[in-house]
């Protein structure tokens, strides 16, 4: 019974390991400033928006040893969806890379490094995003995250949902970044 309580730690230690030596990554926009308003240039065109939907330069420093890939993501926890919204997700980026400029987040993915994919987004197309938040709800936030993984590649079907790529990013990661946009659009009324 001992010997069985023994491996049950240790095994629930292997386990949550990784989730306490994550490592911080630095992640910056010259485009968009930490806490600050997103440019039109690079809000959604549709649903009532009229911005540009240019993908922002974003960047970062502080890779940890080990890391294998990379992958980025663009989240909305204020959407009214009861699961916010994924605006842009870039994963199998090479962990040399060191930014993607100004945009990268077009459709046709020719803006990503080689071997380099995007999700299907909320949007319901691969590619870039951009905010488009309701009418009159106060701004809402948009986490700008950079993630380190222990993998080269994230194996995963063509297409792949976001939900699905947060799972393995999530399960491969061994270093997190990440800066705040915020956008809002007065009401219609």
């Amino acid at each position: 019974m001992r010997f069985a309580i023994i491996m049950v730690l240790a095994l629930v230690g292997a386990w949550i390991q990784p989730a306490f030596s994550v490592q911080k990554i630095t992640v910056q926009s010259r485009d968009i400033g930490n806490g600050q308003t997103i440019a039109n240039r690079y809000v959604f065109s549709g649903f009532g928006c009229s911005g540009k939907n240019v993908s922002p330069d974003v960047h970062w420093s502080h890779i940890p040893p080990g890391t294998k890939s990379l992958a980025l993501t663009v989240y909305d926890p204020d959407a009214p969806t009861g699961s916010g919204w994924w605006h842009w997700v870039v994963y199998n980026l090479p962990p040399t890379l060191r930014g993607l400029p100004e945009g990268a987040g077009s459709k046709d993915g020719k803006g990503l490094p080689s071997g380099a994919a995007h999700a299907v987004t909320d949007f319901g197309f691969a590619g870039y995003g951009g905010p488009c938040p309701p009418p009159g709800d106060p701004p809402h936030h948009y986490i700008f995250s950079v993630y380190a993984l222990k993998t080269p590649r994230l194996m995963l079907p063509p297409h792949p949902s976001p939900a699905l790529v947060g799972y393995f990013i999530h399960m491969n990661m061994i270093g997190e970044g990440h800066f705040t946009g915020r956008y809002g659009r007065p009401s219609e009324r």
